[in-house]
């Protein structure tokens, strides 16, 4: 009888299909690469610039490949802000780079992202992960601006920034801007740079073995200028570009094998994409033929690549052609993937599109929009240069933008030149139907002007 009673309890105990309660499957480890200025055709698998990216396009056979991705701003603060909070980054007083106190003040906008601002890191943060940002920041700090809140207030428990960070990395430049040809004794070389964020991605990732971590790794290559040596470098810049790009992707495939080597390749979601469209263009090379660039509200200056592994989860070699994303969808969507909850009371401008990410296919619910260049750019070479533009041939656009299903309306805020796109027949945006499609061009820029007008 005894034994009897022993086998029972057993039984109850083990799992499957004696009906004990199975654990919960662990979180995934998340890693999120952000490349500086990283154009929709640097990516050798969208067509490519005549650089080659072996091992970016090994993490795109091995995962999904998205083309139809869209960051929040087509320039760097913006940009990190809609990424970080899920919300376009008007909503914070973020328009333009963060810059001095002065520039800030031309621009209209904040010094600093809120501390009260979501952030996608602290929702991980809560649920248990250990967390990191490594690389460039942009999103406080640096020049005259010293008050910016530190890294802990945006949910991370380390922050290892550059100069225009709350808390730059001694290796990195404490005071020296990564562009600049003077170093500081203790900093790496221009070059080495994206080297030494890696190195420090993975010892981050082996400290915290013992539990699910959190990195994100924001480079600033492929950022200009283009330093792929130290010492005089007299070559022509697209073979700088060449070079640097090649680094960067040898240093993303030291990374993910990194990974393997720990032990976590199958168990951490790995996002990889641009902050803002490519500058210089190189003749649309850099954007896949695509109009625009950095600092354009055209395909070029908006759209990056993405790409998203998760073994077993994310489907592999997969390209994902329809499906809109946005880089405002990314908070609630990575919140859904790992199984960690999204916090309450947030009103999302991106929508949460898990089930895409698992190999789904719908169209997107939710209206896009951007804005960017509210002031002209000064005429005086002396003053305050708020809002960068693009000189290169039809790349500058109106102000403010839409994407409703295939439709994209640009207008500027004060109603005038519109024009109106069918992306999914024109994506290069060189047919503008505004005569053509009066009514809908009509509906969308009220859209799109309301929108704007909502904005601080």
């Amino acid at each position: 009888m005894m034994k009897t009673i022993l086998l029972g309890v057993l039984l109850c105990l083990l799992p499957g299909r004696f009906g004990a309660v199975q654990a919960a499957p662990p979180r995934p480890n998340l890693l999120l690469i952000l490349v500086d200025d990283f154009g929709w055709g640097d990516l050798a698998a969208n067509g490519g610039a005549g650089v080659p990216t072996p091992r970016m396009d090994q993490l795109a056979r091995e995962g999904t490949r998205f083309t139809q991705f869209y960051v929040a701003s087509p320039i760097c603060s913006p940009s990190r802000c809609g990424l970080l909070t899920g919300q376009f980054p008007a909503r914070w007083r973020i328009m333009s780079f963060l810059q001095s106190r002065a520039g800030n003040a031309e621009c209209g906008q904040a010094d600093f992202l809120d501390a009260k601002a979501p952030s996608f890191v602290r929702a991980f943060q809560q649920a248990g992960y250990a967390t990191a940002h490594i690389g460039k920041w942009h999103l406080g700090g640096g020049r005259d601006v010293t008050d910016a809140p530190k890294f802990a207030a945006y949910g991370y428990d380390v922050g290892w920034g550059t100069y225009e960070s709350p808390e730059p990395a001694a290796p990195l430049g404490l005071k020296s801007v990564p562009w600049g040809k003077e170093r500081e004794p203790q900093q790496v070389a221009r070059h080495d740079r994206t080297r030494w964020m890696v190195d420090e991605t993975l010892a981050f990732a082996k400290r915290s073995a013992g539990q699910p971590w959190l990195v994100n790794l924001w480079l600033d290559d492929v950022h200009t200028p283009f330093r792929p040596q130290d010492g005089k470098d007299d070559r022509d810049l697209p073979a700088k570009y060449r070079d640097v790009l090649i680094e960067t992707d040898r240093q993303v495939g030291r990374l993910l094998d990194g990974l393997r080597a720990l032990g976590a390749e199958t168990n951490t979601l790995v996002l990889l994409a641009g902050d803002n469209g490519p500058e210089p263009s190189l003749n649309r090379t850099r954007n896949g033929g695509l109009r625009g660039m950095k600092w354009s509200l055209y395909e070029g200056g908006l759209r990056t690549p993405l790409l998203a592994r998760w073994p077993g989860v994310i489907p592999a070699g997969r390209v994902n052609d329809t499906t809109v994303v946005s880089a405002v969808d990314l908070f609630p969507t990575l919140c859904a993937l790992a199984g960690v909850p999204a916090p309450t009371g947030v009103k999302f401008d991106g929508e949460e599109l898990s089930a895409v990410f698992k190999g789904g296919a719908r169209p997107r619910s939710k209206t896009l929009f951007w804005e960017y260049g509210r002031k002209p750019a000064p005429t005086a070479k002396s003053a305050i240069r708020a809002f960068p533009y693009p000189g290169e041939p039809d790349s500058k656009s109106p102000n403010v933008a839409v994407r409703e299903g295939d439709w994209k309306l640009l207008v500027n805020a004060d109603g005038t030149g519109a024009e109106l796109y069918n992306l999914r027949a024109d994506p290069n945006e060189a047919k503008n139907l505004v005569s053509v499609e009066a009514a809908t061009a009509e509906r969308l820029k009220a859209t799109a002007l309301a929108w704007r007008k909502s904005l601080p």
